[in-house]
């Protein structure tokens, strides 16, 4: 397991180190039941022919842009650690990727020697079902398990943030079966990610 702290997320390094591997934030297109070989479905091949582009190019698929909305997110996301710190009395550690089991992660900080931050920030009509609910959502289970798994950490605190709206923190614990389920996927995956490179790499040369 490889912990990368000297490289700050969204930089050109981090970019090049996520280049054509499965990273945590896209596992859920692994679980969904699709009609295609094995069991995965059309977000999965997307997503494989994406990273297949990327290692055979060395260039990654997509730039991520900044609009607006995501400097905001970016600047809320760094408000909201605060106010977790401040909230749960811990220093947090600012990490850029964490490299295990052939895919990454990027967590939003580490917690002492057992523990991880997940931030989003959602829009006050979301924070109010996720505040009622008191859960972690559906849509972000995976990628906090998924994290679970390649930091080999026993829990994350999910937290979400909005300005003026009660700050949303859960935690949750490792689910054994599900990071179970989430390694077969991703060997799978890997397997015929393989398979289709060279199926490309020889049909183009």
């Amino acid at each position: 397991m490889q912990i990368i702290t000297d490289i700050e997320q969204g930089t050109p390094e981090w970019l090049a180190m996520r280049l054509g591997i499965v990273t945590c934030s896209e596992l859920e297109a692994l679980l969904v039941n699709g009609k295609g070989e094995a069991g995965f479905g059309v977000a999965a091949f997307t997503y494989m022919d994406q990273l297949i582009g990327e290692r055979i190019t060395g260039e990654a698929a997509e730039l991520p842009f900044q609009t607006k909305a995501t400097i905001r997110g970016h600047e809320l996301e760094g408000v909201a650690r605060g106010l977790y710190e401040a909230r749960e009395e811990v220093t947090t550690q600012a990490v850029g990727i964490i490299l295990n089991h052939g895919i990454g992660y990027s967590p939003d900080a580490l917690v002492g020697a057992n523990g991880l931050t997940e931030i989003k920030t959602k829009l006050p009509k979301f924070q109010v079902g996720m505040i009622l609910a008191d859960e972690v959502p559906k849509e972000h289970v995976a990628q906090c398990q998924g994290g679970l798994w390649v930091s080999e950490r026993e829990w994350i605190d999910f937290i979400s943030y909005w300005p003026g709206m009660p700050m949303f923190v859960k935690r949750a614990y490792r689910d054994e079966v599900m990071i179970r389920k989430i390694a077969e996927r991703v060997k799978t995956f890997h397997e015929l990610l393989e398979e289709r490179m060279h199926r490309v790499l020889g049909l183009a040369a």
